[in-house]
């Protein structure tokens, strides 16, 4: 007599070639659209490969901006305190001084940030002396660079750093 229950896929398997036969006793067919699907597949994988690349340099940029602006900054406290009332190129609001607005200042930080950057029409430097002594030592003074940047690859999209830097009057 033989036994009616059958164990493991014995009932669902092609003879010969092992592979299972769905419930219905009907082999599988693999669709026809299948054949383009790794292209299509790669094609995605490719536009986010890109697209997360195009993120990273975007700010990687912005970085370096913001670091040439703050260096611009220091760069700038360092061309007042040396250039005190006491220097021959005196910058700042003290009597005797040819430059009592510290246009010099500001003209240091531009040159210095054009070197790096490749647009200062975006770049505002304000120079402050908060002492009562203005530009004498050791009066501290105050650096102040706003930058917009715009974007390589994005259009449309803008940034304002605003960096300040403060140091003391040496001469």
């Amino acid at each position: 007599m033989k036994c009616p229950i059958q164990f493991g896929n014995d009932a669902r398997t092609k003879r010969g070639l092992g592979k299972l036969l769905p419930r219905s006793g009907v082999p599988e067919r693999p669709l026809a659209s299948d054949s383009g699907s790794v292209v299509i597949e790669s094609a995605m994988a490719f536009i986010l490969i890109v697209t997360v690349m195009i993120g990273i340099i975007e700010c990687c940029v912005m970085m370096y901006t913001f670091s040439v602006v703050a260096e611009a900054a220091r760069h700038g406290v360092r061309y007042a305190t040396i250039h005190g009332t006491m220097s021959s190129n005196c910058s700042g609001p003290s009597t005797g001084c040819a430059d009592s607005t510290g246009s010099n200042v500001v003209t240091d930080v531009t040159t210095f940030a054009n070197q790096f950057v490749k647009n200062v029409s975006g770049l505002t430097v304000q120079v402050s002396y908060p002492d009562t002594g203005g530009s004498t030592a050791p009066s501290r003074v105050t650096v102040g660079v706003t930058y917009t940047y715009v974007p390589m690859f994005i259009s449309g999209m803008r940034h304002s750093f605003h960096v300040s830097s403060q140091g003391r009057i040496l001469y």
